[in-house]
């Protein structure tokens, strides 16, 4: 009888697809299959010639483009001269994730399931549009599909005689096991330092500990808006950059939540622990530590400040013992109760955290081993780069806008990384932020004579900021930037650097100030009232325009 293996293969930015994928893993163990689910990247592409039976999982971003972590695959598998019919033996199927709002809805999921037809593959299923503005989210595509899925599956690798599909009432076992060590046992404080500075460039599975240098508020302190320049030391590191790139910063969650959530779950902060995975061959996690301590593990890799997730639910239903609170948890984990998931955790933006203090008898219920599968680890944040190594040497600065608001819960919303970022105080002593670089979308002109027109409101700036210090360093002329804000007295940033290259006749700025005066006043209608010379700019001089939001 043939083997009956499958490979879940997903392209994944803000976790979903990978979620989703991991879903799929389970159902298959369900159903007694070898499942292994890799990102497309972290898989060997070549390989998939040897492959029976592959689910790929994409979300599309931006403007139709792949995830990053499937960038390399995206590449390998549109080369031109790959064979047409290397991949028929291959039955396959893929399944979209995307956002009918944007005009190249799911483009990764649709181009992917061509060029895989394209190369022989036998696609099981039609390709599956999963719709983030369907009223159920995703969901209301990916469960019928799966069902589908499933059906095409099992027909071609039957279960073996006297196996049942495994029942939603019994829990799967965890992917790894927490090994406690001995109290008594010897420790290394290694866990804790930072790893020394890599021999290669700085990545995400070996940032650079970047020190701290300064961290300034750049708004008035009566502004509802707490903005943030903070600035980096990146000496030693082997990191580069140009304007338009981009700060990846891998960020921690705050010492307040950490304490609650270990005693929720009464857990003792400093016991150390090794990870044994359960079955052979599963990769241990990247980026923890081996031995670890459970104050590491929920400082720096368990999101508990994260929007919970159905899986969440169905996962925390079966720890349950408290009858009221399973039903609930069953509920949210329903197809049928979507809609009242989204008003519980995602219209409120709802934490993890908070989620868990409202199921208070089945939290404490929690086996210490399900952490890993029951919360996703933390995501690294993107910021633009704000400044020039040709003006700040050894330096990287990064404009932050402060993220908390209102919603109907009492405390405040607060972003995970932003917060963290201006709580750093330099002057405390040595302050650490994991970071490395990615390359932008954002290229400008290599020719010196071409002028650049910037439009960048708020810190949309920062990008821009990068470009004129490079240029002005490169005594490149034609700079011309919109700059929008609410007042002139409270949120225009860097003023005084604008104001300095304007007068040396090395940058041209137009500013609107919405606030200021009775009607409102934005970058859009200084760009109207300048029409004339921006047309200029653009017919005779050739000029570059760049937006950023």
């Amino acid at each position: 009888m043939a083997e009956r293996r499958l490979l879940v293969l997903f392209g994944s930015q803000t976790g979903t697809a990978q979620d989703t994928a991991e879903r799929i893993g389970r159902e298959a163990k369900r159903r007694h299959l070898r499942c292994r689910v890799e990102a497309l990247d972290s898989c060997d592409v070549a390989n998939l010639i040897h492959e029976p039976l592959v689910v790929f999982v994409c979300a599309t971003t931006g403007q139709g483009d792949p995830p990053d972590n499937m960038k390399a695959f995206w590449r390998f598998l549109f080369r031109k001269n790959l064979p047409g019919g290397s991949l028929c033996q291959l039955d396959y199927a893929v399944l979209g994730l995307g956002d009918s709002s944007y005009p190249k809805f799911n483009f990764v999921a649709k181009k992917l399931h061509k060029r895989l037809l394209q190369l022989g593959g036998n696609p099981l299923l039609p390709v599956a549009l999963g719709d983030d503005q369907h009223d159920l989210g995703p969901d209301a595509v990916i469960d019928p599909w799966l069902v589908a899925l499933w059906d095409k599956i099992l027909a071609l690798y039957p279960l073996p005689p006297g196996l049942e599909i495994i029942s939603p009432d019994v829990r799967l076992p965890p992917k790894y096991t927490l090994r406690y060590l001995p109290e008594d046992s010897p420790h290394p404080d290694s866990d804790l330092l930072w790893p020394p500075a890599p021999r290669a460039a700085p990545c995400e599975l070996q940032p650079f500990a970047a020190r701290v240098l300064s961290n300034q508020r750049v708004t008035a302190q009566s502004h509802f808006q707490d903005v943030r320049l903070i600035e980096f030391d990146i000496a030693g590191s082997g990191i580069t950059f140009s304007a338009g790139d981009v700060v990846m910063i891998q960020p921690q969650n705050c010492p307040e939540d950490v304490q609650q959530f270990c005693q929720l779950l009464r857990l003792e902060p400093h016991r150390r622990f090794v990870l044994e995975p359960t079955e052979p061959g599963t990769p241990l996690p990247p980026l923890l530590p081996q031995p670890c301590t459970i104050q590491y593990l929920v400082t720096h890799y368990l999101d508990i400040s994260c929007v919970p997730r159905r899986s969440f639910f169905e996962l925390l239903a079966s720890f349950s013992t408290n009858e009221l609170e399973r039903e609930k948890l069953q509920e949210f984990s329903s197809a049928q109760g979507q809609e009242e998931l989204y008003s519980y955790c995602n219209r409120p933006r709802r934490t993890t955290l908070e989620a868990m203090w409202d199921f208070p008898h089945t939290t404490c219920a929690i086996p210490a081993d399900y952490l890993l599968d029951l919360i996703p680890r933390i995501r690294p944040r993107a910021f633009s780069i704000a400044s020039s190594l040709l003006a700040h040497p050894e330096r990287m600065q990064i404009l932050v806008a402060v993220v908390r608001y209102k919603t109907r819960l009492s405390k405040p919303r607060r972003g995970l990384c932003s917060t963290w970022l201006a709580s750093l105080n330099p002057v405390q002593g040595d302050v650490r932020v994991p970071l490395w670089v990615k390359k932008g979308g954002m290229k400008f002109p290599a020719d010196p004579a071409t002028p650049v027109i910037m439009i960048g409101p708020g810190t949309g700036v920062a990008p821009f900021r990068a470009a004129i210090q490079e240029r002005v360093a490169l005594g490149r002329r034609g700079n011309c930037l919109f700059f929008g804000c609410r007042y002139k007295s409270k949120d225009f940033y860097c003023q005084a650097e604008w104001e300095e290259l304007v007068t040396k006749g090395l940058l041209t700025l137009f500013t609107a100030f919405s606030r200021d005066q009775e009607e409102k006043v934005y970058v859009q209608h200084r760009i109207r009232e300048n029409g004339r010379l921006l047309w200029e700019l653009l017919s005779s001089g050739n000029a570059h325009v760049y937006l950023a939001g």
